[in-house]
């Protein structure tokens, strides 16, 4: 497996990303192809890149955060983003990790690997726990700002598929957001959306509210856009703040009890909650319906972000993977059945 990573994209692009990179090579056990600026590549890279298997890929032009999408995917053919999506067309990589602008990201997609069988608009995954026991994704979280209720339809069977493929959960729950449990509560397109998801033949549990979402309540949580994307910075926010609270009572009891912050929060149980909201432990957003397996991470990635975002990429490009061989597999039994 081969993953593209721009290297490119993002705050603190390309050290930080280059580090990330070597990290998740070690530790994924995958080969990792690094596209951007050739020779400022191999020097940030070092000597890691033969210990890790690092190879680089060429790219003369960055598309900043400040650029139009479109536009810049036209006018920029050769920059970090447009070359990664490509790899993933021409099959020298299985999945592409961006922490550039967003927009462009969606854009060189949808032009350049086209949406999947039957899906009208691709819409952005954030995951934001992956527990085996109650993974949570939210559809939504940017690529479509104004929706109609069909749309939300296929954002819950789009995050569905991935928390069944990927996440391995037979029947996942859906839950629509709303400002209340009950059926009459919403705007328009949430009264509408909540009907049409009521004949889908999901796993719909009706409505649910903000603090739902980390309560494990519904697997996929569906929304439009923009409420998604204020929602999830909202969230990103937040565990920013809990995990420096975390980490200054962490030191505070480092000095009592003569042990690591780190290691005594272990001890009492606070360490998990931590990677539980953390969102650099999530690495960034799926982009689901396009043929291909693009990761969307946070702009302000760092090294550990930028890690773990290749991980996220690494699982969804295996989940699809075996559920495409479990696919032809079927496909052959049927044939000789008839």
């Amino acid at each position: 497996m081969i993953i593209a990573v721009d290297a490119e994209g993002g705050d603190f692009a390309p050290q930080e990303v280059v580090k990330g990179a070597i990290k998740a090579a070690h530790e994924y056990k995958v080969e990792i192809a690094l596209v951007g600026k050739k020779q400022i590549l191999h020097v940030l890279a070092g000597r890691d890149q033969k210990k890790s298997g690092i190879t680089f890929v060429d790219a003369s032009q960055v598309i900043e955060f400040g650029e139009h999408p479109m536009k810049a995917v036209q006018n920029k053919p050769d920059s970090s983003i447009v070359v990664g999506i490509n790899m993933i067309r021409d099959g020298s990589a299985q999945a592409f990790v961006s922490a550039g602008n967003t927009g462009a990201v969606v854009c060189a997609s949808l032009l350049n690997l086209g949406k999947t069988d039957g899906v009208e608009r691709p819409a952005l995954g954030g995951i934001t726990d992956l527990s085996g026991s109650a993974p949570v994704i939210i559809v939504d979280v940017g690529a479509n700002v104004e929706c109609r209720p069909n749309f939300l339809v296929e954002f819950a069977r789009l995050g569905s598929d991935y928390i069944r493929q990927v996440l391995s959960v037979e029947s996942p729950r859906v839950g629509l957001l709303s400002i209340g449990e009950e059926e009459v509560k919403g705007t328009r397109l949430v009264l509408e959306s909540h009907q049409l998801l009521k004949e889908s033949g999901l796993n719909f549990i009706g409505n649910v509210e903000g603090h739902d979402i980390v309560r494990g309540k519904a697997h996929v949580i569906v929304t439009d856009g923009f409420t998604g994307n204020v929602v999830l910075k909202t969230m990103e926010g937040l565990s920013d703040m809990f995990v420096l609270s975390l980490t200054s009572i962490g030191r505070i009891f480092s000095t009592l009890y003569l042990r690591q912050g780190r290691a005594l929060l272990n001890d009492i149980g606070l360490n998990s909650q931590i990677k539980r909201v953390d969102f650099r432990e999530y690495g960034g957003a799926c982009l689901l319906g396009v043929k291909g397996n693009v990761i969307v991470a946070h702009g302000r990635s760092r090294a550990r972000a930028i890690k773990n975002a290749i991980g996220l990429a690494k699982l969804t490009a295996e989940g699809v993977r075996f559920q495409n061989a479990e696919s032809e597999k079927n496909v052959k039994e049927e044939v000789k059945l008839g």
